[in-house]
């Protein structure tokens, strides 16, 4: 792989943190939006903004680990996604200046990953580019705008102490429509958009808040830079709308799907 350009990485939080806040969601999204972007065995594909590499284990198991190749922007999650799956080619790069040629792959994919694009219609023509004429470009993101997404109690509670806290929901592609738009603005042909639906169990309500607690994302974030009253509160309201546990989140991501 060539050598990637220098940036500034997307998430600084630990792989293992992540896991605990976002990767038990998308571990079992991962097999839903393989199906949906149609990999089958032998392609060679791209994750893109592959995280610590949940769809990264999902793609090895389909193609196996000599097809699949992944960037992400944050060295740490490099470095757990390489650990994680050996075999696998993956280095650190963003979407929006991928390091390969053009037409390189079958299939590239970026799960979770075009809402936290500099510039998300880039980094879409980009992965059209690596994708061989007729190939497929799928990506997907939760539903932030409709209020169906993993992190949908926890915003619904800091509104209703902070109503114009900025949350995800006008971030790219969190919306249902969006990801058809854009994908037609980075030239990505027949586009398809559905959605896709996972189910998480938490045992207590402490298992799904604590974390929210490690600074992950802009949700981790925002909880980070309040006071300890005010952090209280909102888990307090949390706890209010969904019980002491256990705790069952139904998270919903828009999905698109089309041809390079």
């Amino acid at each position: 792989m060539a050598a990637a350009p220098r940036f500034r990485p997307v998430f600084t939080a630990p792989a293992d943190s992540y896991d605990r806040f976002m990767g038990k969601f998308s571990g079992p999204l991962a097999p839903l939006f393989c199906d949906f972007a149609g990999v089958e065995a032998a392609m060679r594909v791209l994750d893109v903004g592959c995280g610590p590499g949940a769809l990264v284990a999902e793609l090895v198991r389909r193609v196996g680990a000599g097809n699949v190749t992944a960037v992400d922007p944050a060295e740490q999650f490099v470095a757990a996604a390489q650990a994680r799956n050996p075999g696998v080619d993956i280095g650190r790069a963003s979407a929006e200046e991928l390091p390969f040629g053009d037409h390189e792959f079958d299939a590239t994919l970026a799960q979770l990953v075009v809402h936290f694009m500099t510039d998300p219609v880039a980094g879409l023509s980009g992965m059209r580019r690596v994708s061989r004429p007729g190939g497929g470009v799928a990506a997907c993101v939760w539903d932030h705008g409709g209020g169906e997404g993993p992190l949908s109690p926890f915003w619904n509670a800091v509104h209703e102490l902070d109503p114009d806290a900025p949350d995800e929901s006008r971030m790219a592609g969190a919306r249902g429509g969006h990801l058809t738009e854009l994908f037609g603005e980075a030239g990505i042909e027949d586009v398809d958009e559905t959605s896709l639906a996972v189910s998480v169990p938490h045992a207590t309500f402490d298992e799904w808040w604590e974390p929210f607690t490690f600074g992950v994302g802009p949700g981790g974030a925002y909880l980070a830079a309040l006071d300890a009253e005010r952090q209280a509160e909102i888990r307090e309201r949390c706890r209010a709308t969904l019980g002491s546990g256990p705790v069952t989140i139904t998270a919903r991501a828009w999905a698109a799907r089309g041809r390079a």
